[in-house]
């Protein structure tokens, strides 16, 4: 086992982890402003993710796509109405619970996430060159393993930064 391969010390894995919270911020609204500036028919980072939670896993409860985005049901209601109102998505019966209607993406809210995901793959592409499959997954377990040390948060009231 070489030196950066053993497990940090709980003094040093902190400050490395700072490391990560500093570029997280800073990438996430560089990406929420990308978004919304390439954004076509005018769709926010909200409606986006809206958009892209139902093509991934199909149709929704509000209530549920808000906990998927750590996000509070008032405002994904927001972003599904918006979406709506464009004819991007539509609410049907929900067979599990009368009250609470399963929101679908409609043939032109398919069709706009699946542009947009295309588009935002183009741009990904230019992050190639070093980068391994090993490099992304050692990403994913440190970002899943900060995340779920904050899975106690309430997140009831949360409203994205504006």
């Amino acid at each position: 086992m070489t030196e950066t391969d053993r497990p940090l010390s709980p003094e040093e894995l902190p400050e490395r982890l700072m490391e990560v919270f500093a570029l997280v911020g800073p990438l996430y609204r560089r990406v929420q402003r990308k978004i919304e500036l390439d954004a076509t028919q005018g769709l926010s980072v909200g409606v986006r993710a809206v958009l892209d939670l139902l093509r991934e896993h199909g149709p929704m409860t509000v209530p549920q796509m808000g906990r998927a985005q750590s996000l509070s049901r008032q405002f994904v209601q927001r972003m599904v109405n918006d979406a709506t109102a464009r004819k991007l998505v539509e609410s049907i019966p929900n067979p599990a619970h009368q009250r609470s209607s399963l929101i679908r993406l409609t043939d032109d809210g398919h069709a706009a996430i699946t542009a947009i995901a295309a588009r935002e793959h183009a741009l990904l592409r230019r992050a190639a060159g070093d980068l391994t499959d090993t490099d992304v997954a050692a990403c994913l377990r440190v970002l899943g393993r900060m995340l779920a040390l904050f899975d106690d948060v309430d997140l009831s009231n949360t409203e994205p930064p504006r």
